[in-house]
């Protein structure tokens, strides 16, 4: 049996970090949403009792280190599977760039995994073994629209984006989140995203809302740390995008645009200087 899953993409609306945990996380508040470029998994069951990880990328580890990888096995080692399973990642999002890929990545192969072995197991069983793999899979598990708190544990689905496209460019520049958020002092933080703000505008379909409460805090240390990823949203900004925010950690810049007649323009003046630009879809 086959079964292929899609793992798509997230970008940050809102990214706030609201104090440091006992366990060493960060306690954050954020307003994560999908957009339309994703990777894709196919899961094919074998009788041997092993994990076979293949994909079409040659900067990714296939083995253990592998978000993927850690995802199969512990599904195989907490509810004692037997058999094992061969999994070909065609991967189409770029790597460390604050996209959650990896993320996505491990919740489409719970989810995939779920289903090709009858597991029976609930959205929540999933977030909580997702949980322990990494902060960005419980939201990746769940999709859409949603706000994030606690170390991205606490998921709660809210209205999509309105139809809309998203620039994505990333420079060819890899960003540790680890490193992002070691740099950060939480409480030199000045000032904080308007996330109530957000979630009107979202409940609304109002797109000029969305656009004006965008904010990371993250962005003042990724800048810091990597100036030309300053510059790259000023750049954008100056293509006239209707809004502009590093996702994540970074380094991918977006910029959200809500008319057709826009998206050439911006993605024209990015190739000029930035190799890796997409045009999507906000995701419903």
């Amino acid at each position: 049996m086959k079964i292929w899953e899609k793992a798509p993409a997230k970008i940050n609306l809102t990214l706030d970090v609201l104090g440091k945990r006992d366990d060493g996380y960060h306690e954050v508040e954020m307003i994560m949403t999908m957009v339309d470029l994703s990777d894709r998994i196919l899961l094919e069951d074998l009788e041997d009792d092993q994990i076979i990880l293949e994909t079409n990328s040659g900067i990714i580890p296939n083995d253990e280190r592998n978000l993927i990888y850690k995802a199969a096995h512990l599904l195989k080692s907490t509810y004692q599977i037997k058999k094992g399973v061969r999994v070909f990642l065609e991967k189409n999002i770029p790597v460390a760039a604050g996209l959650a890929g990896g993320s996505s990545d491990a919740a489409a192969t719970l989810r995939g995994l779920n289903r090709l072995w009858n597991l029976h197991l609930t959205s929540n069983e999933l977030m909580e073994l997702g949980g322990k793999i990494g902060s960005d899979v419980p939201f990746c598990i769940v999709g859409g629209t949603a706000l994030v708190k606690g170390r991205g544990e606490k998921v709660t689905p809210i209205v999509s984006p309105p139809p809309g496209w998203a620039i994505l460019a990333k420079l060819p520049i890899s960003v540790s989140t680890t490193d992002i958020y070691g740099a950060l002092n939480w409480q030199d933080i000045k000032e904080h995203p308007n996330t109530d703000q957000m979630i009107i505008a979202l409940k609304d379909h109002n797109f000029d809302g969305i656009t004006k409460n965008l904010f990371n805090v993250l962005e003042e240390v990724t800048f810091r740390l990597y100036p030309s990823v300053k510059y790259l949203k000023e750049q954008i900004e100056g293509f006239g995008a209707d809004g502009v925010l590093m996702s994540g950690s970074g380094p991918t810049v977006f910029a959200l645009v809500n008319k057709e007649s826009r998206l050439n323009r911006i993605y024209n003046g990015l190739r000029g200087f930035c190799k890796e630009v997409y045009v999507v879809r906000l995701l419903r």
